[in-house]
C-alpha cells in the first residue's frame, strides 16, 4: 500500500465509528436531490399540460420541492458541525504522532528537523490539512455515488441515448484529472517549499529584531522577504492554476452536458417522447451528476498533495518510523475530560556508579571536524571539567555522550550496561542538561524552569538558589510570574544562562551536565554558582555528579579529572596539577585563561562589581 493511502485509511479508521457517522449524515445530502428532481418532472409536466392537475395541487408541489430543499440545508448544517470534529481529531492525531517522534524517538531528533522552525510550522500546518483534506474527500464520495446510480438509472428509464451522452464528459474529466496527477504533486512540492520559506523567514525576523535593528539591516530584511514572496506567490499560483484547470474541466461538464441535453431533447420533445418536465429532471441531475465526478476528481488531484505531505512529515520522524507510525491510533485526548495529572520522572533503580563512552566519534558533514577516538569515565561523586580551545570539540562530546548528535563510532556505557540510546536513556532524573545557548520560551520564568514538571516551592527555591538566581529574582516585580519575552530577550545574557541551569536542576538528575556557563557570566558570579553547587553536592540537596564544559579556573581548580580536547582529539586527562606539568595544551589554556580573568576582575570598591547577570540586569 502507498504511503499517501495508508495514512488516508488509518485516519477513517482510527475514529471509525465518527467516521462512519459523518458519512452517513453526508449521504442523504446527496440522495435528497433525487426526490427534488422528481418533485420538478411532476410540476412541469402538471403546467405544461402533459398531466391533469388543479392549481392546489400544483401549490402542494411548489410546497413539497420547497420542504425537499429545507430538509437538505437541515442536514448539511448538522454533518457539517459533526464532521469539523472529526476533522480536528484526526489533524491533531497526525500532528500528536510527529511530535511524539521528534521529542521521543530514538535517535537524534536533530538530523531530522527542518532548517527552520518556520518550515516546521508550515509542515505541522499545511501539510497535515492537506492529509486530512484527502480523507475528508472520501465522506461525500457513498452518497455522490449512490445519487448517480439513481439518477442514472431513472434518466435512462426515460432516454437511454441522452442518458449515455451525459456520462462521455465525466469519464473525460477522469482521464484528465490522472494525466495531470505528476504535474500536480511537482507544483504542490514547490509551493509548500517556498511557502515554508517565507514563514521561516517572517519566524527568524522577529526572533532577531534587535540583530536586525542593530546591524542596519532593516531594508535588506524585507527586500529578502519580497524575494521569497515573489517565489510563493509564483509557486502558489502554478499550484492553484494546475488545480483549478480540473475544477473548471469539472464544471464545464455540466454546461457541455445541458446543451447535449437541449440538443438532442429538442427532436424527441416534438415526436413526443420527451416531456417538459423530462428536461427539467435531466438539467435538475446534470448538476447533481457532477458531485461525482468532481469528488473523484478532488480526490484524484489530492492524492499527489497527500504524497507530498506524506513525505514531509514522515521526515519529521525517526528514521525506523515510516508512514504507518505517523497515522497509528494513541492516547491522545479528544474528549472534554481534564487531561491526567503529569507525573514526576520515575526512580529508574539504576543508580549511576560510573558514566563510561570509549572511542566516541562524531563527524560533522564534510568538514572532518568534531571529536575523533575519545574515551571518558564519569565516576559518582566526581566533578569533571573538559576543556579546550574554541572548536575542538567540547560541546560536540558532551552531545554525543547524552545523544543529542549520531555517533559515527564509539559506545556509551551507564555502569558498565551498553547504553543503544543515549537520547532516550540519559534523561531526568537520570541526567540533565544546561545547554551553552540558554532556550527560554516566551513564557513566564516558572514556566521556563518548569516545563511541566511537577515540582513544589521548595524545590524551586533550591534551584534558583543554586544556580546564584535568588537576587536577581528579587528585583523582579512579577517574581516567578515575570514573562522572559521570547527567547527570554528580557533577561540578561547572565541571567538567561543560569535560568537555564536552574531548570536542569529543578530536576535533580544523579549527573548535571553543564555547557560553558562562562560566555556570559563574570568571574565572582561563576565562582559562587560553583561553590554553591559543590556544596549542595557534599551535603546531598543537589546532583553529585557534574560534567561540566569549562576553561575557567573555578571549575578547574574544582575538578577530580579534567580533559583536554585538542583539534577534536584528547590531549591529556587527569587532575589540573598533573596536566599543568606534563600537558603542553593545558598550560597555554591555563597561562591564557589566567590572563583573561584577570582582565574581568572589578576592581573591589566599585559597587555592585561582578554582578553583570544581578538584579539590575532585567528591564
Amino acid at each position: 500500500m502507498r504511503p499517501v493511502t495508508l495514512v488516508a485509511t488509518r485516519l477513517a479508521r482510527f475514529d471509525l465509528r465518527r467516521y462512519l457517522i459523518g458519512a452517513l449524515l453526508w449521504m442523504p445530502v446527496s440522495v435528497i436531490p433525487l426526490a427534488g428532481g422528481l418533485v420538478l418532472q411532476r410540476l412541469f409536466d402538471q403546467i405544461s399540460g402533459q398531466r391533469a392537475a388543479s392549481l392546489e395541487q400544483s401549490l402542494w408541489l411548489c410546497a413539497a420541492f420547497v420542504g425537499v430543499e429545507v430538509v437538505r440545508g437541515l442536514v448539511i448544517v448538522v454533518a457539517w458541525s459533526y464532521g469539523v470534529y472529526w476533522w480536528c481529531a484526526a489533524a491533531t492525531l497526525l500532528r500528536a504522532n510527529a511530535l511524539r517522534s521528534i521529542l521521543t524517538a530514538r535517535g537524534p531528533a536533530a538530523t531530522r528537523l527542518p532548517h527552520s522552525p518556520g518550515e516546521a510550522v508550515a509542515r505541522f500546518r499545511d501539510d497535515v490539512s492537506d492529509l486530512v483534506n484527502l480523507t475528508d474527500e472520501s465522506v461525500p464520495l457513498a452518497g455522490s455515488a449512490l445519487f448517480g446510480g439513481a439518477a442514472l438509472v431513472i434518466m435512462a428509464s426515460i432516454d437511454p441515448v441522452i442518458t449515455l451522452v451525459l456520462v462521455v464528459p465525466m469519464i473525460a474529466v477522469g482521464v484528465l484529472s490522472r494525466s495531470l496527477n505528476k504535474v500536480i504533486r511537482r507544483l504542490h512540492r514547490r509551493a509548500r517549499v517556498l511557502g515554508a520559506a517565507v514563514t521561516a523567514h517572517i519566524g527568524e525576523t522577529f526572533g532577531g529584531v534587535l540583530a536586525i535593528k542593530t546591524a542596519g539591516a532593516e531594508d535588506a530584511v524585507l527586500e529578502r522577504l519580497r524575494e521569497h514572496n515573489l517565489g510563493r506567490r509564483d509557486a502558489a499560483v502554478k499550484d492553484r492554476l494546475a488545480t483549478d484547470m480540473l475544477d473548471t474541466a469539472t464544471g464545464a461538464t455540466v454546461e457541455i452536458s445541458i446543451g447535449l441535453v437541449l440538443l438532442l431533447c429538442a427532436s424527441a420533445m416534438r415526436r413526443g417522447d420527451f416531456t417538459v418536465g423530462d428536461l427539467a429532471l435531466f438539467t435538475t441531475y446534470v448538476g447533481w451528476l457532477t458531485a461525482l465526478p468532481r469528488t473523484i476528481g478532488a480526490i484524484l488531484y489530492r492524492l499527489p498533495q497527500g504524497a507530498v505531505a506524506t513525505e514531509r512529515l514522515t521526515r519529521l520522524m525517526a528514521p525506523y518510523e515510516d508512514a504507518g507510525d505517523l497515522s497509528r491510533g494513541n492516547d491522545v485526548r479528544f474528549n472534554r475530560e481534564p487531561p491526567p495529572a503529569v507525573t514526576a520522572p520515575p526512580d529508574r533503580g539504576d543508580a549511576l556508579q560510573f558514566l563510561e563512552a570509549r572511542g566516541l566519534t562524531v563527524r560533522h558533514g564534510g568538514s572532518g571536524r568534531g571529536v575523533r577516538a575519545v574515551d571518558l569515565r564519569v565516576a559518582r561523586g566526581s566533578f569533571t571539567v573538559i576543556t579546550g580551545a574554541v572548536g575542538s570539540g567540547k560541546t560536540t562530546l558532551v552531545r554525543a555522550l547524552l545523544g543529542l548528535v549520531p555517533l559515527d563510532a564509539g559506545t556509551i556505557a551507564w555502569n558498565g550496561r551498553r547504553v543503544d540510546d543515549p537520547g532516550t536513556f540519559l534523561v531526568p532524573g537520570r541526567a540533565a542538561y544546561a545547554s551553552q545557548v540558554p532556550r527560554l520560551f516566551s513564557e513566564s520564568l516558572r514556566e521556563n524552569l518548569l516545563l511541566g514538571l511537577p515540582a513544589d516551592d521548595d524545590r524551586l527555591a533550591l534551584a534558583l538558589e543554586l544556580a546564584a538566581f535568588e537576587e536577581d529574582l528579587a528585583g523582579m516585580p512579577e517574581g516567578m510570574d515575570t514573562l522572559v519575552g521570547p527567547r527570554g530577550v528580557r533577561l540578561s545574557g547572565g541571567q538567561a544562562q543560569r535560568a537555564t541551569a536552574a531548570r536542569a536542576l529543578v530536576r535533580a538528575p544523579e549527573l548535571l551536565v553543564v555547557d560553558d556557563l562562562s560566555s556570559a557570566l563574570d568571574v565572582e558570579t561563576e565562582k559562587l554558582l560553583w561553590d554553591r553547587i559543590a556544596d549542595a553536592a557534599r551535603d546531598g540537596r543537589g546532583p553529585e555528579t557534574l560534567l561540566v564544559v569549562s576553561h575557567r579556573q573555578a571549575a578547574l581548580e574544582r575538578a577530580d579529572q579534567v580533559v583536554v580536547l585538542d583539534r577534536g582529539r584528547v590531549a591529556g586527562h587527569g587532575p589540573l596539577g598533573e596536566l599543568l606539568e606534563n600537558c603542553p595544551e593545558m598550560r597555554r589554556l591555563w597561562s591564557e585563561e589566567r590572563v583573561a580573568e584577570a582582565g574581568e576582575r572589578p576592581d573591589p570598591g566599585t559597587p555592585g562589581a561582578g554582578w553583570r547577570g544581578g538584579p539590575g540586569g532585567f528591564p
